[in-house]
This record gives C-alpha cells, sequence and structure tokens, in this order.
C-alpha cells in the first residue's frame, strides 16, 4: 500500500507546511497532492514542495482541465518532472459547472469525452512520436473552427520528456471510471469503501477492454482520498467529517444532478443521501450533517483513537492485497496520526 497525503488549497492566505512535508518524507509517504478550486492554483505549490524535497513525489489532485490546455498541461508536467527527476504526477479533473462556467468563463461540456481527450492528447505531446495532431469532439490541433486563422500548424515538444509522468483522473461516475480505467494511469474515489470494489469493478474493466492489450489492476492506481483524525470521542472525530460530506452529498449539483448524491447511493445509502439533499438544499445544513450516517463516515474515513485506527486499517490493508486499493491518500493534520499509519502499514 502507497501511502500519501492530501495538501489541499488555499484558504485567504497561502500556508504550505514544509516542516510537516519533509517529516512525511522521511516517514516514507510516497506523495503528497496540492489542488485548487477558485483561489490558489495546484501548481504553483506543487513547485514550492518539490523545491524544497528530496525524495517524496507531488501530484496534483487536481489541476482543472477546462482552466488549460492539455498542451499547456503537458508542458507544466513535463518541466516539473524534469527539473524535480521525475517526481511530478499529474493528476486532472473536470471540476464542475458551477466553477468551470461561472469562475473559467468556459462551457463545462461533456467532462468525460474532455477527460479521455485530454489524456490522450498530453501522452501523445511526452511520446514526441510525430508532429502533434488530434481531431476530436472538445480539441483539435490544430485548431481549424470559428476564429481560426489557418495559420496553425503540426507542431512537436521542444523539451524531451524521458521521465515516467503518471497521470491521474478525478472521477466516480461510471462512465468517468471506465474513461480514467482505459486513458489514465490511475484515479481517484473521492471516498471509498475498500470491501466496496464492486462499485467500480465493471467500469474499470469496461475501460481495461477499451484500452486494449493486457491492462489490469497492477497497471492502475486505485488511490481514495481518507480523511484521517484521530482523537478520543469517536463522534467528536467524525464532525469535521459530516461537513464535508453533507456539502458534497447534499449541495454539489443540482437536485437532479448531484454525482455526489448518486455515488453515496451506489455506496448502500440511498435513503439517507435523499434525506442529506433534502435537508441541505433546504437550507437545514447543521441538520444535514446529523443525517450523514456514521456508517458511511467509518467506511470511508480512519477516525477515533489509535488503536481503532490501527484496527480499521486492517480493511484497507485486505483490499490492497487484492489490488482493489494501491494508494491511500491521508487527509490529516496530526504528525501523530501519520506516523501511526506509516508504522502500521509501511
Amino acid at each position: 500500500m502507497k501511502l500519501g497525503i492530501i495538501s489541499g488549497y488555499s484558504g485567504s492566505r497561502m500556508s504550505i507546511p514544509i516542516d510537516a512535508i519533509k517529516h512525511a518524507e522521511n516517514l516514507g509517504y510516497e506523495s503528497i497532492w496540492t489542488a485548487e478550486a477558485y483561489g490558489s492554483d495546484a501548481v504553483t505549490p506543487a513547485t514550492w514542495i518539490l523545491a524544497q524535497t528530496d525524495k517524496i513525489k507531488v501530484g496534483t489532485a487536481i489541476m482543472q482541465m477546462p482552466a488549460r490546455t492539455p498542451a499547456m498541461a503537458a508542458m507544466t508536467a513535463m518541466s516539473l518532472a524534469q527539473l524535480s527527476g521525475g517526481r511530478f504526477i499529474c493528476g486532472v479533473g473536470a471540476s464542475g459547472p458551477q466553477v468551470v462556467e461561472g469562475w473559467h468563463g468556459v462551457p463545462y461540456g461533456k467532462p468525460v469525452t474532455r477527460l479521455k481527450e485530454y489524456v490522450q492528447i498530453m501522452k501523445q505531446i511526452f511520446a514526441r512520436e510525430g508532429r502533434l495532431t488530434f481531431e476530436g469532439q472538445m480539441y483539435q490541433m490544430p485548431y481549424t473552427g470559428p476564429g481560426a486563422t489557418g495559420l496553425g500548424k503540426p507542431l512537436k515538444s521542444i523539451l524531451h520528456c524521458e521521465e515516467d509522468i503518471p497521470i491521474y483522473a478525478a472521477t466516480i461516475t461510471s462512465a468517468g471510471v471506465a474513461a480514467a480505467a482505459e486513458v489514465s494511469d490511475g484515479f481517484f474515489p473521492v471516498w471509498m469503501d475498500p470491501e466496496q470494489y464492486h462499485v467500480f469493478e465493471e467500469p474499470i474493466k469496461k475501460g481495461f477492454a477499451a484500452a486494449g492489450g493486457d491492462k489490469n489492476l497492477t497497471q492502475f492506481d486505485i488511490a481514495p482520498f481518507v480523511t484521517m483524525i484521530m482523537g478520543d470521542d469517536v463522534d467528536q472525530c467524525m464532525a469535521p467529517i459530516r461537513g464535508q460530506m453533507a456539502l458534497y452529498i447534499g449541495g454539489m449539483g443540482a437536485r437532479e444532478k448531484n454525482f455526489y448524491n448518486d455515488y453515496a447511493k451506489r455506496l448502500g445509502f440511498e435513503e439517507a443521501a435523499i434525506k442529506i439533499q433534502d435537508l441541505f438544499l433546504d437550507g437545514r445544513k447543521d441538520e444535514a450533517m446529523a443525517a450523514v450516517p456514521a456508517e458511511l463516515i467509518d467506511a470511508c474515513h480512519l477516525v477515533g483513537p489509535a488503536d481503532r485506527i490501527k484496527d480499521r486499517l486492517q480493511r484497507w490493508t485486505e483490499a490492497g492485497s487484492k489490488g482493489h486499493v494501491s494508494s491511500m491518500l491521508l487527509g490529516c493534520q496530526q504528525p501523530e496520526a501519520l506516523q501511526l499509519v506509516a508504522e502500521t502499514l509501511l
């Protein structure tokens, strides 16, 4: 089982805990992941961390695809991979229509189609086997659509890419997971019950089949985000997670189109998912938080005293032995908890 840390994105001020990151590096954590929404970007802090560390890999979870062209993402990834000695991991995602159209001012479009085309273009750029040409629904290189001058020409990256740059995708829908399994090297479930791999099994098989060859779980990293809060009172440890899960299940999207709500239903919490959304959209957010089942939190995250967390880690170890989870990306601010997991699993 590979271990990573979720750094997340900034609040009103940038703050990167380099000492804590170096401590995790010394403990044997493989990776740390930055993020972006509509404040700090993901690439700048990733660069900052890479410049001040020696061994730990740094990934983006995620770079918003609609915010940059596939070629720009590839240029960024190649630059950071070369400067860091191959320690950069590129994580991409569609983000959501509220941010894409409200903040970036571009169409949300078709997220699954975008993902497939985006990754295919990036890998074509990395390979440098010829000048870049691509004809897709979302992207065309050279561009010949409205406003084109007609002067565009196929180009090949000046920078050579000798490093292996894995590309991960953030997705939870069946179509998105299938697309990720087809074109990318791994994916991030926003949460995951390690005992319910079946939720993703068929889409992953479908994606592997579409990829051709013999692609399998040994070549595809399933890397869920896992919040970890260590403390004596289990309910108190669950409280911050309730807020996050209520926001996603209840408020991330319209009533008829909320991928996280649908995902909670697929995990077996249909009645609770409906109730959380109804309460959240009615403005009763505290009640929505209270409606998040403790069983759902406990299935997907690590909470409570040290001995309890060690015991709950066995579920993740068993899933890892089956190839159902290859990495755990921990959202945790407690050095002693990160050390506990490292001592238990590494």
